[in-house]
């Protein structure tokens, strides 16, 4: 019954991970739990971004990967013009307590800094839309992430029957 209940979970695991534009590797470790391993390209974290800054007047936002963070161009249409603004910022990932943590700095627009209240809602909505993305377990632990120039790397620790000695 424990491996029909893991087996459905793995299952479903991969399925809804595989919808999300993710790539995942599953291992188990000594203890039961599962360590999973997803992979979200840039597509997906520019598209996750851009849901995070909620502003429909952002266009080509592009978000280039470097070692260690993230650096985040956009363009946004001014209200009753054609003028173009810059809209600019660093982003680096990092996991709180089990979660993600995003850290924007460096936010302008126009080269003017960005108000704090604003870039701490970028920050929350950014966290929670790619840990959304890269996870769909609720019995999951961010061990850790990793930017690459390629990609975002994050760890999850999966609890597990075994693993809670069930």
């Amino acid at each position: 019954m424990n491996t029909n209940k893991f087996l459905t979970l793995l299952g479903l695991l991969v399925a809804v991970l595989a919808m999300s534009a993710c790539t995942i590797h599953i291992d188990r470790n000594d203890d039961g739990s599962l360590r999973a391993e997803s992979l979200l390209p840039k597509e997906t974290l520019q598209r996750e971004i851009q849901l995070a800054i909620a502003d429909s007047k952002v266009q080509e936002l592009t978000a280039d990967l470097h070692d260690g963070y993230v650096s985040v161009i956009g363009a946004r249409k001014r209200d009753g013009g054609d003028e173009i603004d810059t809209l600019s910022f660093r982003l680096t990932l990092g996991v709180t307590d089990g979660h993600l943590a995003a850290t924007i700095s460096d936010a302008k627009l126009n080269d003017i800094p960005i108000a704090e209240e604003r870039v701490t809602k970028w920050n929350e909505r950014i966290a929670e839309n790619l840990e959304k993305a890269g996870d769909k377990h609720p019995n999951s632990t961010l061990q850790s992430v990793h930017v690459t120039a390629t990609e975002v790397t994050m760890a999850w620790r999966i609890e597990t029957p075994r693993s809670r000695g069930e």
